[in-house]
């Protein structure tokens, strides 16, 4: 059974950095790309970044270009993303997901989710 377990959310001032950590409990890993998605309460799911099944495809989301970057370790079966220069408005609970596709932005294409990490950002 495919589980993501995402982690390092927590309580940041403005300015500061997290690094939020996606583990995958299934041995083909390598075959899907990854994404990181954040939801506000009462608001839609929003695209944050993704990355194909090695590294060399990255995409992101308008609002986080050049403070977040995500990247992956095949061998540990896990995604990464890390946040600099966190905002107020990045306060969120973000999810990882895992696609068979490559490149997409929109929720309906992956076909796994972890539970979440709320990371908050304080003013």
């Amino acid at each position: 059974q495919v589980q993501l377990r995402e982690s390092g959310g927590g309580l940041v001032q403005a300015g500061g950095s997290l690094r939020l950590s996606c583990a995958a409990s299934w041995v083909t890993f390598g075959n899907f790309a990854m994404g990181w998605f954040r939801q506000a309460p009462g608001k839609e799911r929003e695209f944050v970044a993704g990355i194909g099944r090695t590294e060399g495809s990255r995409y992101y989301g308008d609002n986080v270009k050049g403070r977040f970057t995500i990247s992956r370790d095949n061998a540990e079966n896990t995604a990464y993303l890390q946040m600099n220069n966190l905002k107020p408005e990045d306060t969120n609970v973000y999810y990882c997901a895992a696609t068979s596709n490559e490149d997409e932005t929109g929720s309906q294409y992956y076909d796994y989710w972890g539970q979440g990490t709320q990371v908050t950002v304080s003013s």
